[in-house]
Order: C-alpha cells, then sequence, then structure tokens
C-alpha cells in the first residue's frame, strides 16, 4: 500500500471524515469527469467560459472545488463540449 492510501484508509476510519468525504464524493466525481471530457475535446477553461458566456475563473472555480455549482451550469457546460447532461437517481 502507498503512504497516500496508508493515509487515506487512517482518515476514512473516522466516522465524521468519512461521512464528509461521502457527502462531497458525487460533486468531486462530477468534476473530474468535466475535467477528462474538456481535456479529451483539446479545450480550455477560457474556451469554455467563452462559449457559455462566463469568465475563465468561473471554470477554474468549479474544476477547483470550491464552488457547488447549479444544473444549468452543468448543462451548459457539457453542452458546449458536445455532451448532454444526465442525472439520475438511485437507492
Amino acid at each position: 500500500m502507498s503512504k497516500w492510501e496508508d493515509l487515506e484508509k487512517e482518515l476514512l476510519a473516522d466516522p465524521a471524515v468519512k461521512k464528509e468525504y461521502d457527502h462531497l464524493a458525487l460533486r468531486y466525481t462530477i468534476i473530474s469527469e468535466l475535467i477528462a471530457l474538456r481535456l479529451k475535446k483539446g479545450m480550455t477553461q477560457k474556451d469554455i467560459a467563452e462559449k457559455i458566456g462566463t469568465k475563465q475563473s468561473a471554470i477554474a472555480r468549479l474544476e477547483s472545488g470550491s464552488i457547488n455549482p447549479s444544473i444549468e451550469f452543468l448543462h451548459r457546460i457539457a453542452q458546449v463540449m458536445g455532451y448532454k447532461l444526465s442525472i439520475h437517481l438511485s437507492r
């Protein structure tokens, strides 16, 4: 196991840390997917921002996880990259 995996295991043993980690997991999964798609398309943050009518800094804040984006914002980003935003509920 790597040092990171050891640290992660130790931290997630704390119920409060685990609860917050689980709470943020969806947000960071979405952010990671958007970044991967943007890079796959060869687009910069500035490219995305210009196409949706916002500033590059707004895309940077999204990608850093420092904002909680609206569904509309995510939809617009997906759309300019040629994707459709889809949300599914499950148990």
